[in-house]
């Protein structure tokens, strides 16, 4: 029975080259009866990883781990920064779900702004790249297709008129903030 701090000491490490530091097949579980296979990846100092399936490769439970650890980043700014769990304070499972979208809908427009500035790449190119179930659609048509669709359920349920339809959404159009109204360029959705 080791401890991870006294693995890694006692344990030979590998040469720099290598894209970690140290592999370690083990028992682990309240009986030592589950097979892992632990990575020691460099980071400032170093991080386990652990896998449960050890026909994993080294490489392989890294990439995986790095994946993993978006999502993580993700939820930590969601949670740090975008109040979710602290902004609403409702018991209703319909508020809930619609408090957590919103800040989703949030962490989308932080992300999207970030890899304008960030990422060399067009954001077509961009999500092309990573999901190819992913229609060939702008950021900009997704939005305008939104946006058409509540016009027309508008005009449906409100019996609204054409000057009335197009006054509702100049008004939505001018609420919001300047960089959505340079990406949307929807002025004329109602016509």
């Amino acid at each position: 029975m080791m401890t991870i701090n006294q693995i890694f000491r006692t344990m030979p490490k590998k040469r720099r080259q290598s894209s970690y530091l140290l592999s370690v097949h083990v028992m682990t579980g309240p009986e030592s009866n589950i097979p892992a296979k632990i990575v020691f990846v460099r980071n400032r100092n170093w991080i386990a990883l652990i896998s449960t399936d050890i026909t994993l490769s080294e490489e392989d439970i890294i990439r995986i781990y790095g994946k993993r650890w978006k999502i993580e980043v993700f939820f930590k700014t969601c949670k740090s920064m975008l109040n979710l769990g602290r902004e609403c304070h409702s018991t209703s499972y319909d508020a809930l779900t619609a408090h957590v979208a919103v800040v989703f809908v949030r962490y989308m427009f932080i992300s999207l702004e970030q890899r304008k500035d960030c990422d060399d790449r067009s954001l077509g190119e961009l999500f092309y790249n990573m999901i190819d179930e992913l229609a060939d659609i702008t950021y900009s048509e997704s939005m305008f297709l939104l946006v058409e669709v509540m016009v027309s359920t508008v005009k449906e349920l409100l019996k609204l008129s054409d000057e009335q339809i197009q006054l509702l959404v100049d008004e939505f159009y001018n609420k919001l903030p300047s960089y959505l109204q340079n990406r949307l360029k929807c002025k004329n959705i109602a016509a």
